[in-house]
Protein backbone atom coordinates (compact mmCIF):
# COMPACT_ATOMS: atom_id res chain seq x y z
CA UNK A 1 0.00 0.00 0.00
CA UNK A 2 0.96 3.47 -0.88
CA UNK A 3 2.56 5.38 2.50
CA UNK A 4 3.46 8.51 0.74
CA UNK A 5 1.61 11.94 0.26
CA UNK A 6 3.33 15.15 -1.59
CA UNK A 7 0.69 17.64 -2.15
CA UNK A 8 -0.07 18.87 1.28
CA UNK A 9 -1.22 22.57 2.86
CA UNK A 10 -0.07 24.09 6.09
CA UNK A 11 -1.27 27.26 7.94
CA UNK A 12 1.29 29.02 6.12
CA UNK A 13 -0.95 29.23 3.18
CA UNK A 14 -4.90 28.20 3.09
CA UNK A 15 -4.65 24.95 4.98
CA UNK A 16 -5.63 24.22 8.51
CA UNK A 17 -2.97 22.78 10.92
CA UNK A 18 0.64 23.23 11.43
CA UNK A 19 3.27 21.36 9.65
CA UNK A 20 4.41 19.93 13.33
CA UNK A 21 0.62 19.10 13.47
CA UNK A 22 0.21 17.25 10.19
CA UNK A 23 4.23 15.41 10.62
CA UNK A 24 2.58 13.97 13.77
CA UNK A 25 -0.54 12.98 12.71
CA UNK A 26 1.13 10.99 9.77
CA UNK A 27 4.04 8.90 11.95
CA UNK A 28 0.13 7.73 13.36
CA UNK A 29 -0.96 6.70 9.82
CA UNK A 30 2.37 4.65 9.68
CA UNK A 31 3.60 7.05 6.97
CA UNK A 32 7.13 6.66 5.37
CA UNK A 33 7.08 9.62 2.95
CA UNK A 34 5.83 13.65 3.62
CA UNK A 35 5.85 15.68 1.02
CA UNK A 36 4.83 19.91 2.38
CA UNK A 37 3.50 21.64 -1.13
CA UNK A 38 2.78 25.00 0.34
CA UNK A 39 0.87 27.60 -2.24
CA UNK A 40 4.33 30.02 -3.70
CA UNK A 41 3.82 33.49 -3.50
CA UNK A 42 1.92 35.06 -6.54
CA UNK A 43 1.48 38.76 -5.84
CA UNK A 44 -1.82 38.83 -8.04
CA UNK A 45 -2.95 36.04 -5.81
CA UNK A 46 -5.78 36.27 -2.70
CA UNK A 47 -3.35 36.31 0.18
CA UNK A 48 -5.52 34.22 1.89
CA UNK A 49 -4.57 31.39 -0.65
CA UNK A 50 -0.69 31.73 -0.85
CA UNK A 51 2.08 32.34 1.41
CA UNK A 52 3.54 35.51 2.05
CA UNK A 53 7.04 36.55 1.30
CA UNK A 54 7.25 36.29 5.03
CA UNK A 55 5.72 32.82 6.03
CA UNK A 56 7.64 31.47 3.02
CA UNK A 57 10.81 31.70 5.12
CA UNK A 58 8.84 30.42 7.92
CA UNK A 59 7.61 27.54 6.19
CA UNK A 60 10.95 26.83 5.21
CA UNK A 61 12.46 26.79 8.32
CA UNK A 62 10.14 24.78 10.45
CA UNK A 63 9.94 22.26 7.62
CA UNK A 64 13.95 21.92 8.07
CA UNK A 65 13.52 21.33 11.57
CA UNK A 66 11.08 18.67 10.96
CA UNK A 67 13.46 16.78 8.96
CA UNK A 68 15.85 16.79 11.49
CA UNK A 69 13.29 16.29 14.29
CA UNK A 70 11.74 12.97 12.31
CA UNK A 71 14.94 12.03 10.68
CA UNK A 72 14.45 8.77 12.28
CA UNK A 73 10.83 8.20 11.68
CA UNK A 74 9.39 9.58 8.50
CA UNK A 75 11.49 10.79 5.06
CA UNK A 76 9.92 14.45 5.26
CA UNK A 77 10.76 16.88 2.24
CA UNK A 78 10.12 20.55 1.72
CA UNK A 79 8.19 20.95 -2.14
CA UNK A 80 5.78 24.03 -2.90
CA UNK A 81 2.92 23.61 -5.19
CA UNK A 82 3.90 26.50 -7.58
CA UNK A 83 1.60 28.45 -10.00
CA UNK A 84 2.41 28.94 -13.72
CA UNK A 85 2.92 32.90 -12.76
CA UNK A 86 4.43 32.40 -9.26
CA UNK A 87 8.22 33.29 -9.57
CA UNK A 88 10.39 31.23 -6.87
CA UNK A 89 14.23 30.08 -6.28
CA UNK A 90 13.87 26.71 -7.39
CA UNK A 91 16.74 25.75 -5.26
CA UNK A 92 15.03 26.20 -1.97
CA UNK A 93 12.93 23.56 -2.38
CA UNK A 94 13.30 19.79 -3.04
CA UNK A 95 10.61 19.20 -5.60
CA UNK A 96 7.95 21.67 -7.27
CA UNK A 97 4.14 20.61 -8.10
CA UNK A 98 3.41 22.60 -11.55
CA UNK A 99 0.20 23.73 -11.45
CA UNK A 100 -2.02 26.31 -13.28
CA UNK A 101 -4.99 28.25 -10.92
CA UNK A 102 -4.97 31.29 -13.13
CA UNK A 103 -5.54 32.07 -17.00
CA UNK A 104 -4.55 35.65 -18.57
CA UNK A 105 -6.67 37.10 -20.37
CA UNK A 106 -6.86 40.78 -21.15
CA UNK A 107 -4.44 41.53 -18.72
CA UNK A 108 -6.64 39.90 -16.34
CA UNK A 109 -5.92 36.98 -14.03
CA UNK A 110 -9.08 34.71 -13.76
CA UNK A 111 -9.51 32.02 -11.65
CA UNK A 112 -10.26 28.95 -12.38
CA UNK A 113 -11.13 27.23 -9.33
CA UNK A 114 -12.25 29.85 -6.70
CA UNK A 115 -15.87 29.26 -7.05
CA UNK A 116 -18.38 28.42 -9.41
CA UNK A 117 -19.74 31.75 -9.22
CA UNK A 118 -16.25 33.41 -10.36
CA UNK A 119 -16.08 30.90 -13.11
CA UNK A 120 -19.80 31.73 -14.78
CA UNK A 121 -18.26 35.71 -14.35
CA UNK A 122 -15.62 34.99 -16.10
CA UNK A 123 -16.94 32.73 -18.99
CA UNK A 124 -19.19 35.07 -19.38
CA UNK A 125 -17.20 38.91 -19.07
CA UNK A 126 -13.70 37.15 -20.83
CA UNK A 127 -15.09 34.29 -23.56
CA UNK A 128 -18.82 35.92 -24.42
CA UNK A 129 -19.90 32.97 -22.48
CA UNK A 130 -18.09 30.50 -24.62
CA UNK A 131 -15.98 28.08 -21.50
CA UNK A 132 -14.39 26.06 -24.30
CA UNK A 133 -12.84 28.76 -25.13
CA UNK A 134 -11.68 28.78 -21.35
CA UNK A 135 -10.83 25.76 -21.18
CA UNK A 136 -8.71 26.19 -24.55
CA UNK A 137 -6.56 28.95 -22.76
CA UNK A 138 -6.37 26.98 -19.56
CA UNK A 139 -4.85 23.95 -21.37
CA UNK A 140 -2.47 25.87 -23.50
CA UNK A 141 -0.68 27.17 -20.41
CA UNK A 142 -0.78 23.73 -18.51
CA UNK A 143 1.29 22.39 -21.63
CA UNK A 144 3.80 25.30 -21.14
CA UNK A 145 4.45 24.71 -17.66
CA UNK A 146 7.34 22.68 -18.08
CA UNK A 147 9.14 25.00 -20.34
CA UNK A 148 8.25 27.66 -17.58
CA UNK A 149 9.11 25.84 -14.07
CA UNK A 150 10.50 22.58 -14.63
CA UNK A 151 8.25 20.70 -12.15
CA UNK A 152 9.14 17.73 -11.06
CA UNK A 153 4.88 16.72 -10.50
CA UNK A 154 1.99 18.23 -12.91
CA UNK A 155 -0.77 19.11 -10.63
CA UNK A 156 -4.63 18.66 -10.62
CA UNK A 157 -4.29 18.36 -14.81
CA UNK A 158 -7.49 19.33 -15.22
CA UNK A 159 -8.42 21.81 -12.51
CA UNK A 160 -10.65 23.68 -15.35
CA UNK A 161 -13.55 20.90 -14.41
CA UNK A 162 -13.78 21.33 -10.62
CA UNK A 163 -16.63 22.75 -10.88
CA UNK A 164 -18.41 21.17 -13.70
CA UNK A 165 -19.33 17.67 -12.05
CA UNK A 166 -22.70 17.77 -14.08
CA UNK A 167 -21.33 18.96 -16.79
CA UNK A 168 -23.13 22.39 -16.12
CA UNK A 169 -20.15 24.15 -17.99
CA UNK A 170 -19.34 22.32 -20.71
CA UNK A 171 -19.14 18.70 -21.86
CA UNK A 172 -15.92 17.25 -21.37
CA UNK A 173 -16.61 14.29 -24.29
CA UNK A 174 -16.72 17.35 -26.79
CA UNK A 175 -13.31 17.70 -28.77
CA UNK A 176 -13.55 21.13 -28.25
CA UNK A 177 -12.55 20.45 -24.28
CA UNK A 178 -10.67 17.44 -25.84
CA UNK A 179 -8.09 18.35 -28.37
CA UNK A 180 -6.42 21.39 -26.12
CA UNK A 181 -6.28 19.00 -23.62
CA UNK A 182 -4.87 16.10 -25.49
CA UNK A 183 -2.35 18.69 -26.45
CA UNK A 184 -1.30 19.68 -22.81
CA UNK A 185 -0.60 16.16 -22.32
CA UNK A 186 1.52 15.72 -24.94
CA UNK A 187 3.40 18.42 -24.72
CA UNK A 188 4.06 17.31 -20.95
CA UNK A 189 5.11 13.95 -21.64
CA UNK A 190 7.87 14.75 -23.69
CA UNK A 191 9.85 15.92 -20.57
CA UNK A 192 8.79 12.60 -18.41
CA UNK A 193 7.20 14.57 -15.92
CA UNK A 194 4.42 12.82 -12.82
CA UNK A 195 1.61 13.44 -13.29
CA UNK A 196 -0.30 13.12 -10.16
CA UNK A 197 -3.84 11.74 -9.47
CA UNK A 198 -5.17 14.10 -6.82
CA UNK A 199 -8.44 13.37 -4.72
CA UNK A 200 -8.63 16.96 -3.23
CA UNK A 201 -11.76 17.80 -4.65
CA UNK A 202 -13.43 14.47 -3.33
CA UNK A 203 -12.31 15.29 0.37
CA UNK A 204 -13.81 18.74 -0.33
CA UNK A 205 -16.66 17.85 -1.67
CA UNK A 206 -16.38 19.46 -5.30
CA UNK A 207 -15.94 16.52 -7.06
CA UNK A 208 -17.03 12.19 -7.22
CA UNK A 209 -13.74 11.38 -9.06
CA UNK A 210 -9.68 12.68 -8.98
CA UNK A 211 -8.02 14.63 -11.15
CA UNK A 212 -7.04 13.87 -13.86
CA UNK A 213 -10.52 11.92 -15.48
CA UNK A 214 -10.21 8.47 -16.22
CA UNK A 215 -9.79 9.21 -19.77
CA UNK A 216 -6.65 11.41 -19.37
CA UNK A 217 -5.14 8.32 -16.75
CA UNK A 218 -5.53 5.60 -20.05
CA UNK A 219 -3.68 7.97 -21.72
CA UNK A 220 -0.60 8.47 -19.79
CA UNK A 221 -1.06 4.76 -19.18
CA UNK A 222 -0.54 4.25 -23.38
CA UNK A 223 2.04 6.45 -23.40
CA UNK A 224 3.93 5.13 -20.61
CA UNK A 225 3.79 8.54 -18.35
CA UNK A 226 4.16 7.87 -14.67
CA UNK A 227 1.56 9.27 -12.02
CA UNK A 228 1.68 9.89 -8.09
CA UNK A 229 -1.19 9.72 -5.56
CA UNK A 230 -1.81 13.40 -3.95
CA UNK A 231 -3.68 13.69 -1.42
CA UNK A 232 -3.91 18.19 -2.08
CA UNK A 233 -4.35 18.10 1.87
CA UNK A 234 -5.26 20.88 3.71
CA UNK A 235 -6.58 19.39 6.28
CA UNK A 236 -4.49 16.23 8.53
CA UNK A 237 -7.52 14.01 8.39
CA UNK A 238 -7.05 13.92 5.30
CA UNK A 239 -3.68 12.81 4.40
CA UNK A 240 -3.93 9.41 2.02
CA UNK A 241 -7.39 10.15 0.97
CA UNK A 242 -9.01 7.32 -1.41
CA UNK A 243 -5.38 6.65 -1.89
CA UNK A 244 -6.46 2.93 -1.64
CA UNK A 245 -9.53 2.90 -4.15
CA UNK A 246 -6.76 5.08 -6.44
CA UNK A 247 -3.76 2.73 -6.19
CA UNK A 248 -6.21 -0.13 -7.53
CA UNK A 249 -7.40 1.96 -10.47
CA UNK A 250 -3.77 2.67 -11.19
CA UNK A 251 -2.99 -0.90 -11.58
CA UNK A 252 -6.29 -1.78 -13.43
CA UNK A 253 -4.97 1.09 -16.28
CA UNK A 254 -1.21 -0.43 -15.86
CA UNK A 255 -0.32 3.22 -14.96
CA UNK A 256 2.93 3.65 -13.97
CA UNK A 257 2.45 4.37 -10.21
CA UNK A 258 5.22 5.68 -8.13
CA UNK A 259 5.87 6.64 -4.36
CA UNK A 260 9.15 7.69 -4.20
CA UNK A 261 11.47 10.30 -6.78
Amino acid sequence: MIRSDYHIHTYYCDGKNSPGEIAEYALSLGMKNLGFSGHSYFKFDDPAYSMSPKNTLEYLSEIKNLKNKYSDSIKILCGTECDYYSDINKSDYNYLIGSVHYVLKNNKYLSVDSSPEDFAENIKNFYDGDAYKFAEDYFKTVADIYEKIQPEIIGHFDLINKFNEKYNFFDENNNKYLEPAFYALDELLKHNVIFEINTGAISRGWRSSAYPAEKFLKYIAQKNGRVILSSDSHNKLTLMYDFDIYEDLAESLNLNLVEEF
